[in-house]
């Protein structure tokens, strides 16, 4: 039973292409399996999330973060009373955007766009790759999504202007967005935030010690697991306190979500995009854990010295090929230099990048860049 104020399929507002009715699966449930079925999607499984494989191939990627993103959007949504189709699409398509090498890599491929007057962003992409660039249907381009789905990519993580980006007027950029969408930008960090401290755990970049002083949560969670269980290992130990931290978070914006609902006399879908903030969050405890992991990670991990070539790796590769292919854009495949007869060619060439894997760049920079290097 879905809440008066869940997206409900039979109330969508359809696809740009019309489409029968599917005999067994709703249209949130068919976008779902077009996104699981998309190449972008398979891609995901190649792009470092903050580890590459030099450090071990335990650690998640893309695909398996966006995966774990979705096990937890579904257990939140389902709670709440929330469209869980919905909620799943937009958790499984959420990241499709990113180009390599993290979020080094984005940085990298936004600063080689800018040098040249434009920016990058991976939701716009997402929405790019979906409406344009997947190749799958004989009636249509695209993904044909419908369009909650659509509205999800561009507006689950942040609030667009119309002034600044008119050619996003269609998904209702003076309203709030649905709360299946709203939850996605909670449930990235959720479980982003756990995987970084488990990963940087493995990895040995953080210690046990560091992270029980950081986060007195953690710490109290250890104490009681210690108790509980004596004789673990301190691996396991670890493991149990973590999985109580993510616990503390899907408990917190279960309750405190619920709470804010009923307390802004949430009825319907309407009073939902209408509405002046968006109701998803946490409570005050959850959200000051919330910033002490976050302020944590950047610091011990995000900005630690064993991930600097990483990070450099990114931003020459990156901003080597973007300027080769400005320079020679016939080396660029045929299919993107008739691409850019229709859109500047900066945008092709950004559109070709971040749709790379790690491997896929790493392969093209040694045979444009590196090659030149080793021929002058």
């Amino acid at each position: 039973m879905l809440a008066a104020y869940a997206v409900h399929v039979e109330q969508s507002r359809g696809r740009r292409f019309p489409e029968a009715q599917h005999p067994y699966r709703n249209d949130f449930q068919r976008d779902r399996d077009r996104v699981v079925h998309a190449r972008a999607f398979r891609r995901l499984e190649a792009k470092t999330q903050v580890f590459t494989p030099r450090f071990s191939d335990h650690f998640r990627n893309r695909l398996t973060h966006t995966i774990e993103v979705a096990q937890i959007s579904r257990t939140i949504a389902a709670q709440l009373g929330l469209n869980v189709d919905l909620t799943e699409a937009l958790a499984l398509v959420h990241d499709i955007g990113h180009p390599p090498f993290g979020h080094a890599g984005e940085k990298a491929l936004d600063a080689a766009m800018r040098r040249h007057g434009f920016s990058f962003d991976h939701n716009l992409h997402a929405l790019r790759i979906v409406e344009d660039f997947e190749l799958r249907y004989a009636a249509f381009r695209g993904l044909n999504l419908t369009f909650e789905v659509r509205e999800g990519i561009v507006k689950h993580s942040r609030d667009y202007s119309a002034d600044e980006h008119p050619e996003l007027a269609e998904y209702l950029l003076n309203q709030r967005p649905p709360l299946e969408a709203q939850l996605i930008d909670f449930t990235d960090e959720i479980a982003y935030n756990a995987a970084d401290l488990d990963d940087g755990y493995e990895a040995r970049l953080l210690n046990l010690a560091e992270i029980r002083e950081a986060i007195p949560a953690f710490d109290r969670h250890y104490r009681d697991v210690e108790w509980e269980w004596p004789d673990a290992a301190e691996k396991l130990l670890f493991n149990e306190s973590l999985k109580r931290i993510l616990d503390d978070f899907v408990g917190g914006i279960i309750r405190n979500t619920a709470a804010g609902i009923q307390k802004a006399g949430i009825a319907s879908l309407d009073d939902v995009r209408t509405h002046p903030l968006r109701l998803v969050g946490f409570n005050q405890e959850v959200a000051a854990l919330r910033q002490q992991i976050k302020g944590f990670l950047r610091s011990h991990l995000y900005l630690s010295e064993a991930l600097d070539p990483e990070k450099e790796k990114a931003e020459q590769v990156i901003r080597e090929l973007f300027e080769f292919w400005m320079a020679k854009p016939e080396q660029l495949p045929g299919s993107y230099r008739e691409k850019s007869s229709e859109e500047p060619l900066p945008r092709v060439i950004c559109d070709y990048l971040a749709g790379m894997t790690d491997n896929y760049i790493s392969q093209q920079y040694d045979f444009y860049c590196g090659g030149m290097r080793a021929s002058t």
